[in-house]
């Protein structure tokens, strides 16, 4: 059973999708997504967001129910980007007495999507800690520039001290969904929002002087309780450090050799004691996933097959990735496989200058089309290397 309900004036009016597969046509969610949508009912009825085409039927339904055929006095536009406010104009439409309040960037992009019929007359224009006073109510509004579109800002709602976060604090899945919020959290924090941190920060800075009893976020579960657990997980994501002491060996095999050269550092890794080791095979496994695992850990193992004078391409995807996201302030080692000419040692420290803070351990070990006896003691060395930092 989902938990939407909020309190006895902020209704939850959005909607669970459980029929998509790809969120954003890259990120597989095999539990659906929500698409969260806010009504308060005082003096005045706002909504916060809209949602994605995708569930407008039910979403309009559910806001029906709640108005009771009163009509809405305001739309608090968080986010621009399409899952949250495709139905703007259908919305302006449906009440044109509906004032739109947004900042100044909002109302630069509106029209790049819309048309809107005086719309100078509608809008309600806010800049940081400004406040909108709709009864019992009243808003304050914080920008939160590229977090993660440069229009984003969040909103609290002082008397009943809930704070609205666009896609902060989103977790792909439904609301109905029965799993831990952690991992597919962390997998969207950092497929969405981690290139960001920078910017995440200044926003927990700012929100960092509130009362917050409840978080709203646009995407994923209400939160209410220990609310301390969620922002030390987005304080520790957004300072790019790592969550979990481990090692991640991302492989990238073609005929899967290289592939057993990384289970047996694995299986070495954890004869000697090492707390938490895992593999993923970038060929085959999600690749938002392998991302998300490359930020919870301390330690990154880069285990490649050399190709086409250069690394095999989803290793070359997986860098790229990490490279957008400001991937930084890790121990990283690296293990190639070529027959003829390695290469992928090469190719991937010249990608690793572009990164932050990255402690490259010796030995860097080059496998010569299969795993050999020789090869084992140099893996050996390289475990405990890891095991020592």
């Amino acid at each position: 059973m989902k938990d939407t309900y909020i309190s006895e004036n902020i209704k939850y009016v959005g909607a669970d999708d459980k029929e998509i597969r790809l969120f954003e046509s890259q990120y597989v969610v095999p539990n659906g997504i929500s698409y969260n949508s806010y009504l308060i009912k005082d003096e005045k009825k706002v909504l916060l967001d809209t949602i994605d085409k995708r569930k407008t039927s039910e979403w309009i339904e559910n806001l029906e129910r709640e108005l009771s055929g009163q009509a809405l006095d305001y739309l608090v536009i968080s986010h621009m980007e399409p899952d949250h406010a495709y139905n703007i104009g259908l919305l302006a439409k449906k009440y044109p007495k509906m004032k739109l309040v947004g900042n100044n960037i909002t109302f630069k992009m509106l029209p790049q999507f819309f048309e809107i019929e005086n719309l100078e007359d509608r809008k309600v224009l806010v800049k940081e800690g400004d406040t909108l006073n709709i009864g019992k109510h009243t808003l304050q509004f914080f920008m939160a520039p590229m977090v993660h579109w440069p229009e984003v800002m969040v909103t609290y709602e002082k008397a009943e001290k809930i704070l609205f976060t666009a896609d902060g604090f989103g977790k792909f899945g439904t609301l109905d969904t029965d799993e831990d919020w952690a991992c597919e959290a962390r997998r969207y924090y950092f497929g969405i929002v981690g290139k960001y941190g920078t910017q995440v920060q200044a926003l927990l800075k700012k929100v960092s002087t509130l009362d917050i009893n409840i978080i709203c976020p646009l995407h994923g579960p209400i939160l209410r309780e220990n609310l301390s657990y969620y922002i030390n997980k987005y304080d520790i994501w957004s300072s790019y450090k790592p969550e979990d002491d481990g090692i991640f060996i991302a492989c990238a095999s073609i005929h899967g050799n290289t592939k057993i050269v990384a289970d047996k550092l694995a299986e070495i890794l954890e004869k000697k004691g090492a707390k938490k080791v895992s593999v993923t095979d970038l060929a085959r496994d999600d690749m938002a996933e392998a991302v998300e695992d490359a930020f919870r850990y301390s330690k990154l193992v880069l285990a490649a097959s050399s190709y086409n004078a250069g690394v095999f391409t989803p290793m070359e995807q997986f860098l790229n990735n990490l490279k957008h996201r400001n991937y930084q302030n890790r121990t990283v080692s690296i293990i190639e496989n070529g027959s003829w000419a390695p290469s992928a040692v090469k190719t991937i420290k010249e990608t690793l200058k572009d990164f932050k803070d990255i402690n490259l351990i010796d030995p860097v070990i080059t496998i010569t089309s299969t795993l050999k006896e020789e090869n084992i003691s140099e893996l050996e060395k390289l475990a405990n290397n890891l095991l020592k930092i």
